[in-house]
């Protein structure tokens, strides 16, 4: 006889406690801003994804407020049945037009659209080889889709044209992110896509860390390596992490796009994000391809950063990105630093597994055009003084 779920569901927060997994929600109190009020206390926050610091933009939330006046705040149906707005197809024609591709097609969320869309075109029979850091959406995507799966080590293009060529049937779909959300590193996308083209398979880029950040008027990695659709078919990003909105897209030819709208169950049995928020998201396109004075502002925090993080001898990666680990080991240390920080008002989270494998837990720092120069000299300054005594906790 199964135990009630009460006592199952006890059982597994007992035990996620019990590792130091455990992990609950802030309340964040106003604006998403670089200076937040968390749980009620007041911090600078460096654990956020509004790289370009659009979040709190005063310009997309007047655009939002205009358009919900003049739209209401829902759509009300899915796109393929009345909830498909002038605010959406204006979005995606913009997107198109950014990113270099004939069509974009907008989802709900960004695990919606890498998802649904390779759920979409994959099947049983065909093959998906995979990046072994990949986002968890496209891992699930690959899962739903009942494709045979294959990884290939981190970032190596070597491994995956072996994987490749292993496949002999079926279709064929290599997939990465460009940049990865945990360790900040870029995948080597022109060997990726070489190795593609070479073997006739498809090719598939998750550039939601990447748009917005790089790339001539923030068009993304996968822009910045110069890979059309003819290389690149798939380019997947999101809305809410550098432009400052929320949702998602997938960008590539005409019919690609149609063949998705047609059959990405994640899009057409979900209701269509409110058009409001696809007029934000216009906002955070418009001024994230005219941001090369933010993004300028943002290198420069990241290579202040870097540097100092190097004169203190903190265990940095090889990142050029937005997002900067500190690699620290264990469950309980990474919670320990993250928790001394909020002491001294820094919001930076414990990253650890399930999301990362184990004994790689960490502190994800992530940098914004928001932030200042003083603001990262205070990072850098509260992390000589925590790291040292959370060493001290972890030896005792």
């Amino acid at each position: 006889m199964s135990p009630t779920l009460a006592s199952y569901c006890h059982e597994r927060v007992a035990a996620v406690r019990a590792a130091e997994r455990f992990r609950r929600r802030r309340v964040i109190e106003g604006a998403h801003a670089p200076v937040v009020v968390a749980d009620g206390q007041r911090c600078v926050n460096f654990c956020s994804n509004d790289y370009l610091g659009l979040a709190a933009e005063p310009a997309l939330a007047q655009r939002m407020a205009r358009a919900g006046e003049r739209l209401g705040t829902g759509s009300a149906a899915s796109q393929l049945v009345t909830g498909h707005n002038a605010e959406h197809a204006a979005l995606e024609a913009e997107l198109a037009d950014w990113v270099g591709r004939e069509r974009a097609l907008v989802f709900s969320t960004g695990y919606a659209a890498n998802v649904g869309v390779v759920s979409a075109l994959m099947t049983r029979g065909d093959h998906i080889v995979a990046d072994a850091l990949n986002h968890a959406s496209l891992i699930d995507g690959a899962r739903l889709s009942g494709a045979h799966k294959h990884v290939y080590r981190h970032g190596d293009a070597a491994d995956a044209a072996v994987k490749l060529a292993a496949c002999e049937t079926g279709n064929r779909l290599l997939i990465t992110d460009s940049v990865f959300s945990m360790d900040g590193d870029t995948a080597p996308l022109c060997a990726l896509a070489e190795t593609a083209q070479a073997q006739g398979a498809w090719m598939a880029v998750d550039d939601a860390h990447g748009l917005g950040v790089f790339g001539a008027q923030g068009a993304g990695r996968v822009a910045e390596a110069g890979l059309g659709s003819n290389r690149v078919p798939l380019l997947l990003a999101t809305l809410g992490k550098s432009v400052g909105a929320a949702g998602a897209f997938v960008a590539g030819d005409d019919v690609v796009i149609e063949a998705i709208l047609q059959s990405a169950r994640s899009l057409i049995f979900s209701t269509a994000p409110p058009p409001a928020v696809a007029a934000a998201a216009r906002e955070g396109v418009a001024l994230a391809r005219a941001g090369d004075y933010r993004r300028g502002h943002l290198m420069g925090l990241i290579e202040r950063f870097r540097q100092g993080a190097v004169e203190l001898g903190l265990p940095i990666e090889p990142s050029d990105s937005p997002i900067q680990p500190l690699l620290l080991g264990g469950e309980a240390q990474a919670v320990a630093v993250s928790n001394a920080l909020l002491a001294r008002g820094v919001l930076v989270g414990a990253i650890r597994p399930p999301t990362v494998a184990p004994g790689t837990s960490r502190l994800r720092i992530t940098l914004t055009a928001g932030h200042d120069e003083a603001q990262v000299d205070a990072l850098l300054g509260a992390l000589a003084a925590v790291l040292p005594a959370a060493d001290s906790r972890r030896s005792a």
